[in-house]
C-alpha cells in the first residue's frame, strides 16, 4: 500500500487473554465503521494491526519477528499498528526499533485508532499510549454482531501490584465501566446472537457500580441483572482475586441457574512465603477456605486456577507446597507457568533467581499432577447428562462442538445449528474433551 493511501482492507492478530480477544474484536468492529473491510483469507491485507501481550516471556522479541514476516517479497510493506500491552510498555522503543511500524497505540487508547490511521496514511508515524481518565468504551461503534458466546470486558486495570506482573503497568489502576452501560451492551450482544457472555477484567470481581436505583453493587448484583435478559442462557467470568471474592458472589454461585458452574480463581503458589514474596492478599489456608465456601455453594462447581514455578528464592520444600495444595483441590482446568522476569516488576531484581533447568523439572511434575486431575474430572462427568452450547461444526460429518456448563469441550453429532442449546448424555472422556450423545436440542 502507499503510504499515502488510505487502507482497504485490515487484519487484526490478537495474542494472549480473553481481554485482548475483546479489544481485537472492539478494534475490528471499529475499522468497519470505517469502512475497511477484514482481508480476504490467504490475501495481504493493507494493515495490520498486532494486538499484542506482555504476560509471557520474550513477548517483545515475538513481536518483532511478527513485523519481520510482514515484509512482502518486493520489500514493501502493510501499514502495521502494535497495539496492546507491549505497545504500552516499548512503544518508544519499537517505533525506534522497527521503521516499518507507524502506529504504536495502548490498550486505553485504541479508539483512536481511526485517527491515527489518517496521520499514517500520509505519511506520519504516531504514537499514542496515553492512559486518560475518560473511557474509551464511549468512542467505540455500537456492536452489531455476535456469535453465541460473547466477551464483555466489565472492568479493566489492577491496582494489587503483584511482584512479578504488568499489568498494572501496562493497563492502568482498576476501573470499572458504569452499570448502564454493561447492561445495554449486554443487550445489545443478545440482540446480535449471543446466548452466553463471559464478563472479562483483570480483576474481574473488584467490578463495582451504582445500579439504576442509585445502589451501589458489586459483579453479584451485575450477575443477578444480566440474569433477567431473557434470550441470555449462560452467564461467566474471568479473571477473578481470591481478594474480591465477596460472600454475595460466592451466594451467587448458588442461587442464579445461569451463572455457570465454574470458577477461574488464580492462587499462584502453594506456600505462604512464595505468596507473601509475590505480593499476593492471601494465604495458602484463607485461599483453601473460599474454595470451601464457593463448592458449599455449589457442589458441583468446576474449578481452575493459575500457578507460577520457579519464583525467585522458591525451595524444593516450597514448591512441595504448591503440589499439595493442588491434592486437596482437584482441580478441572489450570494454566501453569515457569517465572519469567518481566522488566520493571520487582520480582526481576530479586535475588536467588531458580535456575531454568530446576524450573523446567517442577513445571513437569506440576502440569503431571494437574493433567492427572483434569483428567478426572471429565471421567467423572461420564454418565451425567448436562446441556451444551452449539459454537461450531466439528471434523466429522454431521458433528458438533460445544462447551458443557463446566467448560469442557463436547463433541456430538446431531441435528443441531450454532446457538443451539443442546440437551446431552456424557458417554466418554479424554484428557481434553468429552463425547456425548444427543438427548434433545433447543432451537436457538
Amino acid at each position: 500500500m502507499h503510504p499515502t493511501q488510505t487502507p482497504k482492507t485490515y487484519r487484526v492478530k490478537s495474542f494472549g487473554c480473553q481481554m485482548n480477544v475483546y479489544d481485537g474484536d472492539r478494534m475490528a468492529e471499529l475499522l468497519a465503521e470505517q469502512g475497511i473491510a477484514p482481508a480476504p483469507e490467504g490475501e495481504d491485507a493493507d494493515l495490520v494491526v498486532l494486538n499484542t501481550c506482555h504476560i509471557r516471556e520474550k513477548a517483545a522479541e515475538k513481536v518483532y519477528s511478527d513485523i519481520g514476516r510482514l515484509k512482502r517479497e518486493d520489500g514493501s510493506s502493510p501499514l502495521i499498528a502494535v497495539a496492546g500491552c507491549v505497545a504500552q510498555a516499548e512503544g518508544e522503543e519499537i517505533m525506534a526499533r522497527a521503521p516499518s511500524v507507524k502506529m504504536v497505540v495502548g490498550p486505553q487508547a485504541y479508539h483512536r485508532l481511526p485517527d491515527m490511521i489518517r496521520e499514517a496514511s500520509e505519511g506520519r508515524r504516531v504514537t499514542d499510549t496515553d492512559m486518560p481518565a475518560e473511557t474509551k468504551f464511549d468512542a467505540l461503534p455500537r456492536r452489531r454482531r455476535s456469535g453465541p458466546t460473547a466477551f464483555l470486558t466489565v472492568q479493566e486495570g489492577c491496582d494489587k501490584f503483584c511482584t512479578y506482573c504488568v499489568v498494572p503497568y501496562t493497563r492502568g489502576a482498576e476501573v470499572s465501566r458504569p452499570h448502564g452501560d454493561l447492561i445495554e451492551e449486554a443487550k445489545r450482544l443478545v440482540e446480535a446472537g449471543a446466548r452466553e457472555i463471559t464478563l472479562l477484567g483483570q480483576n474481574v470481581n473488584a467490578w463495582t457500580g451504582e445500579n439504576a436505583r442509585g445502589q451501589t453493587i458489586g459483579l453479584d448484583g451485575l450477575i443477578r441483572e444480566l440474569a433477567q435478559i431473557a434470550d441470555l442462557a449462560r452467564i461467566r467470568y474471568t479473571t477473578s482475586h481470591p481478594n474480591d471474592m465477596t460472600p454475595g458472589l460466592i451466594a451467587a454461585h448458588g442461587e442464579i441457574d445461569k451463572l455457570m458452574p465454574f470458577l477461574h480463581l488464580p492462587v499462584q503458589a502453594g506456600n505462604d512465603r512464595v505468596l507473601k514474596a509475590m505480593n499476593r492478599s492471601h494465604s495458602a489456608e484463607s485461599y483453601l477456605k473460599i474454595l470451601e465456601q464457593v463448592r458449599a455453594a455449589r457442589p458441583d462447581i468446576a474449578l481452575s486456577g493459575d500457578f507460577i514455578v520457579g519464583f525467585p528464592g522458591e525451595t524444593d520444600t516450597e514448591f512441595e507446597d504448591t503440589l499439595k495444595l493442588v491434592d486437596a483441590v482437584g482441580y478441572a482446568q489450570c494454566f501453569s507457568f515457569k517465572y519469567s522476569p518481566r522488566p520493571g516488576t520487582p520480582a526481576a531484581t530479586m535475588d536467588e533467581q531458580v535456575p531454568l533447568a530446576v524450573m523446567d523439572e517442577r513445571l513437569q511434575r506440576l502440569q503431571a499432577a494437574l493433567n492427572r486431575d483434569q483428567y478426572a474430572f471429565n471421567t467423572a462427568t461420564v454418565g451425567k447428562t448436562c446441556t451444551v452450547l452449539v459454537e461450531r461444526k466439528g471434523k466429522l460429518p454431521g458433528q458438533w462442538l460445544g462447551k458443557s456448563p463446566w467448560l469442557q469441550s463436547v463433541h456430538f453429532e446431531a441435528d443441531a445449528q450454532v446457538g443451539d442449546l443442546v440437551e446431552v448424555e456424557i458417554t466418554s472422556a479424554g484428557p481434553n474433551s468429552l463425547g456425548a450423545v444427543v438427548r434433545m436440542v433447543a432451537a436457538a
